[in-house]
């Protein structure tokens, strides 16, 4: 054989080798890991945001996250059928000693469930005293002129016209966080209604999401409905002013939800799970509230647990940049070190993941 032909056939093999290697690292560098999420809609939002740019860091990590509420969300966390769950109402005692192994709450942002309505020819922004929103959503104040509405919005041109209440149709955790806010200032709505996911309304119209809601009260004349603040915004409907337990008319804003954060600090319990409306303060907005995810403190696979721990604690320090664009409210400094305590307990096989 000449020299050349041996040349070309050892530069061949190396050449092969060359590819063959490199074909070997890449199928290392990006063993894919797939997660998935599922629960509230008052975050979606921004967690769609956070995985979209967390995708961008990790390319061999593929994260997605369902918004069907957050009584699925709990359901499917405890029944295990997704890797996190995600609710901005804390689960009871009695669901969590339902669900197979101990479950962490990881709070991520806080939020404002908001009151939007549709209401042609009134151009000012209405105000509300909590009174009057627990009656209007237990059906005794009917008409948008009634007396005790226009008592508070005395220069506005109320329309005699019926008021149709949305409320969400599925289990939701912005549905307990606005009816854990009328039983506080209601007693005839706490004691007929309750708070809960899930509450039975006395009137008016479903809608599944915090997005049915919006589609609802969007294309809906005479219409009253609740969602977090950023369906609001993007949708560009009006937000209400609700009196607060301060008896300020308080608009839902960073400030007010930080606000509201701040006052109830110091009843917050070393599990995290907390209510935070209808606070004192007078810039407080008293519909306020910490979203979660939930996770279970042991993970079963140990690959798919770090990326979850690492994503969780991406998402409550570089994650925050994104949440004021969208509306949220990032962590007070405090329970961004009570989180970190919770991020750094979850486990695998008794090794700890971060």
């Amino acid at each position: 054989m000449s020299v050349h032909k041996r040349s070309l056939q050892l530069t061949i093999c190396l050449s092969l080798l060359v590819v063959a290697f490199f074909l070997g690292c890449k199928g290392t560098e990006t063993t894919s890991i797939h997660l998935q999420g599922a629960g509230a809609s008052f975050p979606n939002p921004l967690y769609q945001k956070w995985l979209s740019e967390y995708g961008k860091l990790h390319a061999n990590v593929k994260m997605d996250y369902q918004s069907v509420g957050s009584g699925a969300g709990i359901k499917q966390i405890r029944d295990q059928t997704v890797d996190f769950g995600a609710s901005d109402a804390p689960m009871k005692d009695d669901e969590l000693k339902a669900a197979p192994a101990e479950l962490l709450h990881i709070p991520t942002v806080l939020g404002a469930v908001v009151l939007t309505y549709n209401l042609e020819g009134v151009s000012q922004t209405l105000r509300f005293s909590p009174d009057v929103v627990a009656d209007i959503f237990l059906g005794k104040i009917k008409k948008w002129n009634d007396p005790r509405i226009s008592a508070d919005n005395a220069s506005a041109k109320l329309p005699t016209s019926d008021i149709t209440v949305v409320h969400r149709s599925d289990s939701s955790g912005t549905s307990a966080v606005f009816t854990d806010y009328l039983s506080k200032v209601s007693t005839e709505w706490k004691e007929k209604v309750g708070s809960g996911t899930a509450p039975s309304w006395p009137v008016g119209l479903g809608g599944k999401g915090n997005e049915g809601v919006t589609g609802q009260v969007k294309n809906t004349p005479n219409t009253i409905g609740y969602v977090e603040l950023i369906y609001a915004v993007q949708n560009k409907l009006p937000v209400a002013l609700i009196k607060n337990a301060s008896g300020s008319f308080v608009e839902p804003s960073i400030e007010s939800v930080e606000a509201a954060a701040a006052a109830s600090a110091a009843n917050t319990p070393d599990d995290l799970r907390v209510s935070i409306t209808n606070p004192q303060g007078p810039h407080a907005y008293p519909i306020s509230s910490y979203t979660y995810i939930l996770v279970y403190k042991n993970q079963k696979d140990a690959a798919k647990g770090k990326v979850l721990v690492d994503f969780l604690w991406w998402g409550i320090h570089d994650g925050t940049n994104f949440a004021k664009e969208l509306s949220y409210v990032p962590l007070p400094d405090d329970i961004v070190k009570r989180a970190e305590a919770k991020i750094n307990a979850i486990t695998s096989g008794g090794t700890t993941l971060r």
